[in-house]
């Protein structure tokens, strides 16, 4: 099954600073049928205004992940202050309590996905990583970011393998579902085609079985793969 979700009947926030696309419920927004995705949790496609900020807010036993689509982000937390650029991931293993804020230091835009993932233990030291890998490494390929296994960048308490990818114009890459896998993709920027379906900029898809995507313009995705609950 390959299910599409439109970013147009997504779940939406904006005001003066911020403008979020809910992939799951999240604040305001509920939807019982739209709760999570496996161990997926949270999907949210924020855009933020120049000079603006999340102020401080804190976390506890979730895996929370930030990748940045457009712009800057400065990291804030009690131990350190770290800038993600465009490409660029960070881990937060909240475990027993982690509190950070993040900012748009910069006078343009601020687009970042954020993503929390249920862990596979609770009250774990809380942990912070950072991957900022070479670009091209996602062209036309899966690049693998953060996962459980020990060799990734970014080690997950769960087991979900996050992948990017920057497809060309008209290229095509193959999208393998294991047995009870799942995966949760999200289209970042440019549009692809999946079998008859045409996904655009902000939409997601629910998929378990294989298949392959085309870029339909260049294209820029996340994946997520895991198993199934």
């Amino acid at each position: 099954m390959i299910k599409k979700i439109d970013h147009q009947l997504m779940g939406r926030f904006h005001n003066s600073w911020l403008n979020t696309y809910y992939h799951f419920s999240f604040g305001d927004y509920y939807d019982a049928e739209k709760m999570h995705y496996g161990m997926l949790r949270v999907v949210n496609d924020d855009t933020i205004q120049p000079l603006s900020r999340f102020d401080l807010h804190s976390h506890k036993n979730m895996e929370i992940l930030t990748y940045v689509v457009q712009g800057e982000c400065t990291h804030r937390d009690n131990e350190r202050e770290q800038t993600l650029k465009r490409g660029m991931m960070q881990l937060m293993s909240a475990g027993t309590g982690i509190a950070h804020s993040e900012v748009n230091m910069q006078d343009s835009l601020l687009r970042m996905i954020q993503i929390w993932i249920y862990p596979n233990e609770l009250d774990l030291t809380p942990d912070y990583q950072l991957a900022a890998l070479p670009w091209h490494e996602r062209y036309n390929r899966w690049l693998l970011i953060a996962s459980q296994r020990d060799e990734v960048p970014l080690h997950l308490h769960q087991d979900m393998n996050i992948f990017a990818c920057e497809l060309s114009d008209a290229a095509e890459i193959e999208l393998k579902v294991m047995p009870l896998r799942q995966v949760y993709l999200v289209v970042l920027e440019g549009r692809v085609r999946i079998e008859d379906m045409l996904f655009d900029a902000h939409d997601g898809a629910e998929i378990d079985e294989s298949t392959r995507l085309k870029a339909a313009s260049w294209a820029h995705v996340l994946m997520f793969e895991m198993a199934k609950l």
